[in-house]
Formats: structure tokens, C-alpha cells, sequence
């Protein structure tokens, strides 16, 4: 089932029935599987979940990234209405960057080591603004100062090797934002940064969001910065939605067990720093190795015997007409 939709808007993003898949001798391998949901204009989205549940390959699958040996196996991107599956290499050149442009988890995967960083965002800028040399590097400058660069106007001739990582990822941001894009894709962006940096680069996506229309897509483990920054959440575990709520009622009643395990897991202030976090059992399954049944059963201590012979689908629970839960207890 789709995510469900804001009445009287249209979407400026819409993934339907999306697979990513890799081929293995024991069959494709699926990294996301028959995914769908709609960002709206001004909308954050967040995707959370453990390490290897598909949220960073989803990413990539919308800017039809997938390294390879991966494909996109089913489905469709709708991004205004146009079918990204559809679009051949020159149309999505000019889309990325322009209107729709992404953060990596790993800064060095967006920075050419050989160029001066300050050269490579304005260059994005010139290339799809049309502005002049001059008048480029003064919206540099800004966007440096913007996402936390101390002395923007030496800092913007230095090379990605100069920088510590947590600067490499603000700059990263800064061509992020080059552009004013209609779409982030935001992978772990604050990973990197100490607590007073993330909270500035967080209020510059939620501004970009909320004043400029931009859509973001905010991947992240972090609970916290789900509560800061999103509008709807979306739980990933083995490639598929779990659980997908407005973010008010996803903390106030969390539905799958997989997202109270997440919940009990995150540290709080009220914590005792000498007691163990509460951990999830198990670990998330390999792709060529999913359980029967529920992807879940075999760590949550709420399976019955019916999540271990069928997986259940991604459901609207009684009376909870604005959110989705995949998991028999609630149907």
C-alpha cells in the first residue's frame, strides 16, 4: 500500500513499487523491496533504521545511482510527473544538481580531490544558474559562512584533503544547497558535526523546506534528529517500510516492534550513563538470507505464529487513517 497523501497537493515526488536489486548465485538479492511513498513540496521525510536496512540504496535509487552490479529491478520515480526510470543519462545530468541534489554519508564521494572546493560549488552554480565568475564565488563565500565554515574566504580555496571530515561534509552541504534544489536527498548529513553545527545545518534544511519549498529526504539512525527535522518518518528493516507515520504520532505511539525497539535503544537525558542501552537482539538479516514470514519475526519477542509463515503487508491500522504499519498485530 501507498504511503498516504496530503489532500489537495501535488506530489513533487512519487516512488511506486520500487525494487533495487543485486545478482547473486542464489538469486537477485533485493536491497529495497516494492517501496512507495510521496514527498510533498516543503515536506521532510525522514528514513530510519539500522545499518543495512536500504535507506542510503533508496536514496541513490532516486537519482538513479545504484552502483553497480545493483539495477532497479521494478517500479517507477515520478519526480514532477517525469519518470526518471524513463529519462536517458543527459536529461538526469541536468536535473541533478539543479533541481534535485544529494548529501553524502562519505563527504570524499562528492568532492573532486584534485580541484579547489570553493572552484567545485561555484562551478555547480555557473553551470546551472548562469551566473558570472565573480558574482559565484560571493554566494560561496555566503554558503560557507551559512553551513558553519570558519574564515569562508581562505577556506574556499583550499583542497578536500586540507579539511577535516566534518568540514568536507559542510562543504558537501553548501553544493547541496548551491542551487536552491527542488529536492535533498539527505544521507547521515550531520554524521560528521559536533552538536552546535548540526542544529545550524538542520534550521538551514528546515528553512530550505519550509520557505523555499524544497522537498528533503533525511536519512539517518539518529531518533534525535528525526523528532528535529522531519514531518513524516518512515521506518526501513531489510528494504521494506515497517512503519510510516506523521512524526507527532510516530513518538507519541510508536505501532511496529521494530520501531519500539529503535525507541528504547536511543539514548536520553534521563539515562544512567554506567547502565547498557537497551538493544534490539539479532541483527539485520543478510539480503540472501531473509527469514519466512515477517523480515522481523525472528528478533521481536511480540511474533506469533503467524509472522513466521507470511509476511504481512504495509496496512492502514484500524482507525488510523494517516499511517501504516506492517505487522499482523495491527490488523
Amino acid at each position: 500500500m501507498d504511503a498516504p497523501m496530503t489532500q489537495n497537493k501535488t506530489p513533487l515526488l512519487e516512488v511506486r513499487r520500487l525494487d533495487v536489486g543485486f545478482p547473486h548465485p542464489l538469486g537477485m538479492a533485493y536491497a529495497v523491496r516494492d517501496l512507495s511513498f510521496t514527498l510533498l513540496p516543503g515536506e521532510t521525510m525522514c528514513l530510519v533504521g539500522e545499518s543495512g536496512s536500504g535507506k542510503s540504496m533508496t536514496g541513490l535509487a532516486l537519482l538513479r545511482l545504484i552502483p553497480e552490479p545493483g539495477i532497479i529491478a521494478a517500479g517507477s520515480i515520478l519526480f514532477e510527473g517525469e519518470d526518471l526510470l524513463k529519462a536517458p543519462e543527459a536529461r538526469l545530468r541536468a536535473l541533478r544538481g539543479a533541481n534535485m541534489s544529494m548529501v553524502f554519508q562519505e563527504p570524499m564521494t562528492a568532492l573532486n580531490p584534485v580541484l579547489r572546493v570553493g572552484e567545485q560549488v561555484s562551478e555547480a552554480i555557473r553551470l546551472h544558474r548562469g551566473l558570472d565568475k565573480k558574482t559565484a564565488r560571493k554566494q560561496v563565500i555566503e554558503l560557507f559562512r551559512q553551513v558553519g565554515i570558519p574564515a569562508p574566504e581562505s577556506r574556499i580555496d583550499d583542497y578536500a584533503h586540507q579539511l577535516s571530515g566534518g568540514m568536507r561534509q559542510r562543504v558537501s552541504i553548501a553544493m547541496a544547497l548551491s542551487c536552491k534544489p527542488k529536492l535533498i536527498i539527505a544521507d547521515e548529513p550531520t554524521t560528521a558535526l559536533d552538536v552546535s553545527i548540526q542544529g545550524q545545518i538542520l534550521q538551514l534544511l528546515r528553512e530550505q523546506a519550509k520557505q523555499g519549498g524544497t522537498a528533503v529526504l533525511l536519512i539517518t539512525h539518529n531518533l534525535g534528529v528525526v523528532a528535529e527535522a522531519a514531518d513524516t518518518v518512515a521506518v526501513m528493516y531489510a528494504g521494506r517500510f515497517m512503519e510510516y507515520a506523521p512524526v507527532r504520532d510516530f513518538f507519541a505511539e510508536p505501532l511496529h516492534p521494530y520501531s519500539l525497539g529503535l525507541m528504547a535503544a536511543r539514548p536520553n537525558v534521563d539515562s544512567d550513563p554506567n547502565q547498557p542501552l537497551t538493544a534490539i537482539p539479532g541483527h539485520v538479516p543478510a539480503l540472501t538470507g531473509l527469514p519466512f514470514g515477517c523480515v522481523f519475526h525472528d528478533r521481536c519477542a511480540a511474533a506469533i505464529e503467524r509472522c513466521r509463515r507470511e509476511e504481512p503487508p504495509l496496512r492502514t491500522p484500524d482507525g488510523r487513517p494517516e499511517r501504516l504499519a506492517r505487522c499482523w498485530l495491527h490488523y
